[in-house]
Parts: C-alpha cells; sequence; structure tokens
C-alpha cells in the first residue's frame, strides 16, 4: 500500500461555518523552517452564544503540533490557552506538564474547520488502512484543554479527492469527510463549507 503524498497547501482558505454553528474562518498558511505556521481567525454563533478564536499553530515537517496558542472571547469574557508538544507525544499546558495529553500529535480546535487537515498530512493513511488520532482538543468557549479520541479510517478516493470515516466517540460524531489534495475539507457535514 502506498501513503498519500499531498499538494502544497495553500496561502490562505476560508471556511463558511454551517449547520451547527453560523460563522466565518480564515486561515494563513506559511512555510517557517522545516514546519509550518498556521495563523487563523474564526467567529461564530452557536446555540445562541457568541465567540470569537484567533490562533497560532506551529507544526514540524511531519506536520505533528509543535505549538498552539489560541486566544479567544466570548460573553464570558477572555481566554487564552498556550500548548506546546516535542512531536513525539508530550505536552505542556501553560508551561506545566499535560499528562492527559501523552500520545496526542495533534491539536484539534472546536471553533475550526482546518484543524483535520493535520492529522489527515500528518498519517498519510493509505487507502482501506484506518489509524487512531487522538488530540489535544480545545473548546470554542473558555478554550478548555481536553484529550480526544478519534479515529481515521481512509476509504476509496473520489476523484482527486481523499475520503477519510472520522469518529469521535465522545461526542457520539462520525461523518465522511472529504479532503482535497492539500489535505483540507471542501466541506465538513453539519458543520463548515470551504469558501475559498
Amino acid at each position: 500500500m502506498v501513503a498519500m503524498s499531498f499538494a502544497p497547501v495553500p496561502a490562505t482558505a476560508a471556511w463558511h461555518h454551517r449547520g451547527a454553528r453560523s460563522g466565518f474562518e480564515v486561515v494563513y498558511f506559511a512555510a517557517r523552517g522545516d514546519g509550518w505556521h498556521i495563523e487563523g481567525w474564526t467567529t461564530a454563533i452557536e446555540d445562541g452564544a457568541t465567540w470569537a478564536v484567533e490562533y497560532a499553530i506551529e507544526v514540524d515537517a511531519a506536520w505533528a503540533t509543535r505549538s498552539a496558542r489560541i486566544r479567544g472571547r466570548s460573553a464570558g469574557g477572555f481566554s487564552s490557552a498556550l500548548l506546546e508538544a516535542d512531536g513525539t507525544g508530550h505536552w505542556l499546558a501553560g508551561g506545566k506538564p499535560a499528562r492527559h495529553l501523552d500520545g496526542c500529535l495533534d491539536v484539534d480546535l472546536a471553533a475550526s474547520a482546518m484543524t483535520n487537515a493535520l492529522p489527515v498530512r500528518r498519517m498519510a493513511l493509505p487507502v482501506a488502512t484506518a489509524a487512531a488520532a487522538p488530540a489535544a482538543y480545545i473548546r470554542a468557549v473558555g478554550l478548555a484543554v481536553e484529550r480526544l479520541e478519534q479515529t481515521y479510517a481512509r476509504t476509496t478516493d473520489q476523484a482527486t479527492c481523499q475520503r477519510y470515516d472520522y469518529t469521535a466517540p465522545a461526542f457520539d460524531f462520525g461523518a465522511r469527510l472529504v479532503c482535497d489534495q492539500a489535505g483540507l475539507v471542501p466541506g465538513y457535514p453539519g458543520i463548515a463549507v470551504r469558501a475559498s
């Protein structure tokens, strides 16, 4: 079986939040050293509550998350989170060891449609294979950091796009994710649709 190869990420991408929430996300990608610097802003209204999240994520050459700086604003006030990782599954949260994140290689922002690209690109799964991808999950309101068990199973491709069956049992959630040649989702069922 041959692992997936990816096209370069675009300089920028954007999504409309639709379904579970209403809003917009804009992200910028920049090569930095042997990895990538990813900056994004996302705002939405969800279940009658508004929130805004700004993030800066550093990934290494293998697309493993090395740091994530997140700032948020909701009706409850301002919040922030800082995660640092060694790329082998060990994390610091706010400068202190975060043992509950041991084994995680990705950050997953509840506020973002982009962060699914991190495990997709990092794992580069061949067709008909699956892998667990536990993540450091950060909620949109309050920016609480928790461990999220999730799985990606790559199914047959659709034209030039990859397809994955994604599951997150803690949320009783599953979806068929279609990813473009750069590993970004054109549409996230019930959550977001690519705008650019």
